[in-house]
């Protein structure tokens, strides 16, 4: 169930970057069933991509990330959702991020103060 909360969060958390972002699109009628089915499926790879290929990634680029003191974080995570864009393209889902900067840039900052946010409502059950 935590699962479902959580994809849904980041399906959230994308549409609001898809609002405020030139160059993040869902080629979708807005707000139709279809729109958010897509929403649905991209938060579900970018979920996968998070957890496969985020921390291989932060391993391999630790040095980077501890001399920028963290700033490099940013450029990973815009290269996830640039990531996921590619993907959802070869699945032909109607998905894009136009650019590096300022789209998916900018866009993973939003996913990712948006999805925090959200986090603090869904509860740890630990």
């Amino acid at each position: 169930m935590r699962f479902i909360i959580r994809t849904i969060a980041a399906a959230v958390a994308l549409w609001v970057a898809i609002q405020f972002i030139d160059g993040i699109d869902v080629n979708a009628p807005t707000n139709s069933a279809r729109y958010w089915g897509v929403l649905l499926l991209v938060a579900l790879i970018f979920g996968v991509i998070n957890a496969i290929v985020k921390p291989i990634v932060k391993a391999l680029g630790c040095a980077i990330i501890v001399l920028t003191l963290g700033l490099f974080l940013l450029v990973i995570n815009a290269g996830m959702l640039l990531l996921t864009s590619w993907i959802a393209g070869e699945l032909d889902i109607p998905f894009h991020v136009d650019n590096f900067y300022p789209a998916a840039f900018w866009g993973a900052i939003i996913v990712s103060v948006v999805s925090w946010l959200l986090g603090l409502f869904i509860p740890d059950n630990d």
